[in-house]
């Protein structure tokens, strides 16, 4: 069970974070053919070109409706997405690059390292390479770091605030060697930053450390009291900043913009909360928490049915271990955070719940080596490494292919569909697109448009007779084209 050498498994881990980057980029290369595919991509694509541009929006457009993008508002003049600013905000980074994708690429390859380093913290490397394994292994780890989805960039934040704060109550082995000055302003800089990213699963991750800092203040010393009121205000000097960029965009810093799409779209129970006619209610938490539990059967580790069978066993195993107790605790505060949610989640697998990977790999581990038993019993050991290969093979052979597969193409988002405007040549044009079924139809051609790249072929979406006459209008020295997709796309120019 990867009893290596201790020389030895800082190479390995490394070796394991360096394969999580190529997976990430063959997925979003081979998957997802580097395009967003849901309305959440689109809109962080979109605001990561604009903030790219050193822009935190742009002016609304004439005839708004025209200019669709999911999930981008358009309010008080100005045109923005509804999300929080921090995953954008690092998108923006490798948008200037060229390569929006390579950025979960690079967070997921520094999370598969930092599990490693937890599962030293909590054992030792044994345990954490095994751990960054499972954690490589994972469908939900393919889907999300080959995708535009801000949940990997999440896992590398709550896996840095988790580390500071092991790291400043002397949790773990390797507690205690940095200044606590610096580790504080790490984990507060680590967990503001994800709360300008994912603001419910902040509250979700920080419970557990909010908890176990809620005892250590009752029976520490001064020096844990400064430490951890210092890792609180730099939590709150950057978490700021996210009323400032709401009230930067709307006037208001406590307007959410997800409301500003979706009325219903906000947190909690009751009418008017989600699309439910009662509104959100136990029972629909309910019943979405138990939807996203049963995809993690299958998507945690690519084992169908089976993905949970080991925790048992590794929460048994390190029951009396703090450390662990607080990385799985995550597990827990995030299912009851976000039964307080409308909508449950499959399509990337139980995406909400992805940030407790940290904590589900390291009870599955710990679960192996501890029905592996000691190192004497070779018989046993054999047994459970070859049960181990085989759930691996089954992950990679079986589970794996079929389930990137569903995501080839998903939502109809592909580039075969933006060939015959591509194949057209046209270097400024307006192109009123006339869907026969849905915006996925206008959708797969925006990244063809500013300001996902650069040019001048404005692509809308039909609005009807007087609103495609008033931008023809607009654009009255462009030529205009009507775009019919589907089958036998026709591509017609609008005569004068």
């Amino acid at each position: 069970m990867l009893r290596l050498r201790a020389r030895w498994q800082p190479l390995t881990a490394l070796t394991l974070a360096l394969l999580g980057a190529v997976v990430a980029w063959w997925v979003s290369e081979a998957i997802f053919e580097r395009l967003p595919h849901l309305e959440d991509e689109f809109a962080f694509l979109w605001q990561a070109q604009v903030m790219a541009q050193g822009k935190i929006a742009l002016p609304s457009p004439p005839e708004p409706k025209a200019f669709l993008v999911p999930f981008v508002v358009d309010y008080g003049g100005l045109r923005f997405g509804k999300y929080p600013p921090g995953w954008p905000a690092a998108l923006s980074l490798a948008a200037r690059l060229g390569a929006p994708w390579s950025a979960n690429a690079l967070f997921g390859a520094l999370s598969l390292w930092l599990i490693y380093r937890l599962g030293q913290r909590v054992r030792d490397g044994g345990l954490g390479l095994l751990a960054a394994l499972l954690a490589l292994a994972s469908p939900m780890y393919w889907m999300l770091s080959g995708s535009l989805m801000s949940h990997v960039f999440s896992l590398f934040l709550a896996l840095a605030f988790l580390h500071a704060w092991l790291d400043l109550t002397g949790l773990g082995r390797g507690a205690g060697k940095a200044p606590r000055w610096l580790v504080a302003a790490v984990g507060g800089l680590a967990l503001g930053l994800l709360v300008l990213t994912r603001p419910l699963t902040a509250a979700a991750i920080a419970l557990p450390a909010m908890l176990h800092g809620a005892w250590l203040l009752w029976r520490g010393g001064a020096q844990m009291r400064r430490a951890a009121a210092a890792l609180v205000c730099w939590t709150l000097a950057v978490a700021a900043l996210l009323p400032l960029w709401q009230a930067a965009l709307t006037g208001d810093p406590w307007l959410n913009p997800y409301t500003l799409w979706w009325p219903y779209d906000r947190l909690g129970f009751g009418p008017g909360i989600g699309v439910a006619a009662s509104g959100h209610n136990l029972y629909w938490a309910w019943r979405n928490t138990l939807f996203s539990l049963r995809a993690g059967l299958h998507d945690l580790f690519g084992w169908p049915y089976f993905s949970w069978i080991f925790l048992p066993f590794g929460v048994w195993a390190l029951r009396r271990n703090r450390a662990f107790r607080l990385a799985l605790g995550t597990f827990a505060s995030l299912v009851l955070a976000y039964g307080l949610y409308w909508v449950g989640s499959w399509t990337y697998g139980p995406r909400y719940y992805f940030e407790s990977l940290p904590g589900l790999a390291l009870a599955s581990a710990a679960g192996l080596i501890w029905l592996a038993g000691p190192s004497g019993q070779r018989g046993r050991r054999l047994a459970v490494t070859a049960m181990l290969a085989l759930l691996l093979a089954v992950d990679g052979l079986f589970y794996l292919p079929p389930r990137l597969g569903m995501l080839a193409g998903l939502n109809d988002i592909r580039r075969a569909h933006m060939r015959p405007i591509q194949q057209a040549g046209l270097q400024r044009a307006l192109i009123i697109v006339h869907p026969a079924a849905s915006w996925r139809e206008y959708g797969t051609l925006l990244p063809l448009t500013p300001p996902f790249t650069q040019g001048e072929l404005i692509i809308v979406v039909n609005v009807g007779p007087e609103g495609n006459a008033r931008l023809a209008a607009r654009f009255r020295q462009w030529p205009v084209y009507d775009y019919y997709p589907g089958r036998g796309a026709r591509l017609v120019p609008r005569l004068p």
